[in-house]
């Protein structure tokens, strides 16, 4: 069952590195990297993150993953990046077929291959990486075991469809126990002679494992999905895997410390999963439920370990929504504390738009100040209220006083257009708070009290529609209607000294709303896309637009069709099969009460509101009580 690979590494390092930019970023063997004789290994795994090392380097899950399979002492696993476009064409060159970091073995001679899927402008990119690994790229190609499993999991996975194509298996959910558990069966099954096929129809049984050859969509005469047909060997849901126990789950403190420069350099731990806000735009806050804290003697230690284990200087308090972590002030306290004397700073990633979280920052920055980003996400109170961001115009206030107080002078404020219910005066109300707050930057201050003039950058990102959100039933803006709307946003920030104004690509916004909603059928958009050259799409200098619609023409798909239009309440979704353990039910109750513009609130704070996930996951969520409200679900 052993398997001899090839190490590329005389032919890498002779014929590729002296040539490109950047070589130290394909190195490989960096301080606490993990390398594992290939002929010991009952199986053997590459992990791909189908983006550049610097990006890919600065993802916690694949770090997770990489010590998760690596501490069993009979799998291996080594990590891939996307090379970039100097090194890929020397590769295509001379031949030599992509290859892992830690000892330039062959993809293409894995037993498994793991991808992760983070961002739907990649899927191009993951096309690509299997090429350059010599593989097919259809499933349906590679029957048997001549040729690895591919597999992939991530935040995409909750709509796998345009991928479904690619792709073996599907892992739905948070991965540390289920990827260990295929690797078993995995090798049980290779011990026992048993086929590919007969392996995929056994791992349909796991617990958050979705096999795409075991369901068949059938479509209607209008193009919409009419039903999922699906095998008796699997289930009719999938339902995601959740890691309750956070304290005792598996956390990397033997962090790698890359030798080229990374986008998130520094250590970091997780102090929480999950965010109950309830945003109704916010995919994540719906598909990481439930909330999961780690305690403070947990992470107290492993901030320690990571440190001493790195060398670090920053140490990164990492989860969704840090500053709502409950005991995230004397944490703070306790960190600063103990590292401090040695030159170690905390960082806290995400705020919430008021003046404690800014007083958070103000703790953490005592050295210097950057820039503070905060995100109100949309002009007026009525669409914040719509999408039930739970930010009020006295809040935005109090955190940029508090902000200007602690001698911030340079302030990032992000928004959204094209939200459902969106008027053009609260397009309109963007630049009225960012006039707004100009006006509290020269208020401040004194004689004794110089002022330094006050900054504000406003991005502004075009809103699309995700699976499993309160808005994943909304058509959204056709292209037309948002280059108005970013025009609409120039003219009213042209005159507007002291600001900046950065809008996203409408078309790339428009394509990722394409395949956030997508179906099976958008998987021959992707192979033609990938036939004509498209990959790094959400890189500007590599997009092309053109090409895009070419594919769709190829195929013969309609793109506005998937992004625009809107979803009816009983139709079948793509992504239907698939359990984020939110009820979708729920998710319609929300989209309810977007147009009424009414909130609800964080059930952290109050009763439980009834989304279903402690019900499907039969957990004892502390954070919902007994409201009664949870019948909605039922």
């Amino acid at each position: 069952m052993y398997k001899t690979a090839k190490s590329w590494a005389a032919e890498v390092e002779s014929q590729l590195l002296p040539y490109v930019d950047k070589p130290a970023q394909y190195l490989g063997g960096e301080y606490n990297s993990i390398e594992k004789d290939w002929r010991r290994a009952a199986a053997t795994m590459a992990l791909l993150f189908p983006d550049l090392y610097e990006i890919g380097m600065s993802h916690l899950g694949m770090r997770i993953l990489y010590e998760v399979v690596n501490s069993r002492p009979e799998y291996l696993l080594e990590r891939v990046f996307a090379p970039a476009a100097d090194l890929e064409d020397l590769m295509r060159q001379q031949n030599i077929p992509l290859f892992s970091w830690e000892n330039y073995h062959a993809v293409r001679d894995f037993d498994v291959v793991g991808v992760t899927l983070q961002y739907e402008m990649s899927f191009t990119n993951i096309l690509n990486m299997l090429e350059l690994a010599g593989l097919p790229l259809l499933a349906a190609e590679r029957e048997g075991w001549q040729w690895p499993l591919v597999v992939a999991g991530g935040p995409c996975a909750y709509n796998p469809e345009p991928l479904a194509d690619f792709f073996d298996l599907f892992i739905i959910g948070e991965g540390e126990q289920v990827e260990l558990e295929l690797l078993d069966l995995y090798t049980s099954c290779r011990a026992a002679n048993l086929s590919k096929d007969e392996f995929l129809r056994r791992a349909a049984s796991l617990a958050g494992i979705y096999v795409p050859k075991l369901y068949q969509p059938v479509y209607a005469e209008d193009g919409r999905l009419q039903a999922m047909l699906v095998d008796e060997a699997a289930p009719e849901r999938i339902l995601k895997r959740v890691v309750q126990d956070m304290d005792g789950a598996p956390f990397p403190t033997n962090q790698i410390v890359p030798f080229a420069q990374i986008v998130h350099d520094r250590a970091v731990i997780e102090v929480m999963r999950g965010c109950n806000r309830g945003c109704r735009f916010c995919q994540a806050g719906v598909i990481y439920r439930p909330v999961r804290e780690k305690s403070p003697e947990v992470l107290r230690e492993q901030a320690a370990k990571a440190l001493a284990a790195t060398g670090y200087d920053e140490l990164g308090m990492i989860s969704l929504s840090t500053a709502d972590y409950s005991c995230v002030g004397s944490l703070i306290d306790q960190l600063l504390a103990e590292h401090s004397q040695d030159g170690v700073s905390v960082s806290l990633p995400s705020l919430r738009v008021d003046a404690v979280s800014v007083g958070l920052a103000e703790k953490l920055q005592t050295v210097r100040k950057g820039g503070l980003t905060l995100a109100p996400e949309a002009g007026t109170q009525r669409l914040r209220d719509i999408i039930n961001k739970g930010v009020s115009e006295e809040d935005i206030f109090a955190a940029v006083q508090a902000a200007l107080a602690a001698g911030w002078n340079t302030i990032k404020l992000y928004f959204m257009a094209g939200l459902p219910y969106e008027t053009d005066d609260d397009l309109r109300g963007i630049a009225r708070l960012a006039r707004q707050i100009l006006a509290l930057g020269r208020a401040r201050g004194g004689e004794d009290k110089p002022r330094r003039p006050l900054n504000i950058t406003v991005s502004v990102a075009f809103f699309v529609p995700k699976a499993h959100t309160p808005f994943q039933w909304f058509g959204q803006n056709s292209r037309a209607e948002l280059l108005r709307k970013r025009e609409l946003l120039l003219a009213e920030f042209k005159h507007l000294r002291g600001t900046k104004l950065n809008c996203h690509d409408i078309e790339l916004s428009f394509l990722e709303g394409v395949f956030s909603r997508g179906d099976r059928r958008l998987g021959k958009v992707l192979l033609a896309a990938h036939n004509l050259g498209c990959k790094f799409d959400s890189w500007h200098e590599h997009f092309s637009y053109d090409r895009w619609l070419q594919a769709f023409e190829q195929a013969g798909l309609d793109p506005a069709w998937y992004a625009e239009r809107f979803l009816q309440p009983q139709e079948c979704l793509p992504w239907a099969h698939i359990d984020c353990g939110v009820s979708q039910k729920w998710l319609w109750l929300e989209w309810q009460k977007a147009g009424r513009a009414e909130k609800t609130l964080d059930c952290r704070q109050g009763p439980c509101n009834g989304c279903g996930i402690c019900q499907a996951l039969g957990c004892d969520n502390h954070y919902c009580n007994d409201s009664g409200q949870s019948e909605v679900v039922s």
